[in-house]
């Protein structure tokens, strides 16, 4: 399996999202909402994930094993690096 497509969107938000992404595999198979994380080490890629009825979340998309896992950040935070700054808001 490829990665095919990586679009970001860098986010002005307070907190520690710092993008939203959308991954294209074959060109056949795309997977939204991942996100760019600042955490306490670095940038980390979170996955697509819902809250349950008892508050905690369940990824709904992940990689199944580590490999891939490594293979997509690096895809991922690649392409948050080359992405453009996120627009400024007007007051």
């Amino acid at each position: 399996m490829q990665i095919t497509e990586v679009r970001v969107r860098k986010v002005n938000f307070e907190g520690r999202t710092r993008a939203f992404v959308s991954v294209t595999f074959d060109d056949c198979f795309a997977v939204h909402d991942l996100r760019v994380v600042e955490g306490d080490s670095g940038l980390f890629v979170a996955m697509p994930n819902r809250r349950l009825p008892n508050g905690e979340r369940r990824d709904i998309a992940h990689p199944v094993n580590n490999d891939f896992r490594q293979v997509l950040q690096k895809a991922v935070l690649d392409a948050y690096e080359h992405a453009p700054a996120p627009e400024a808001h007007a007051p």
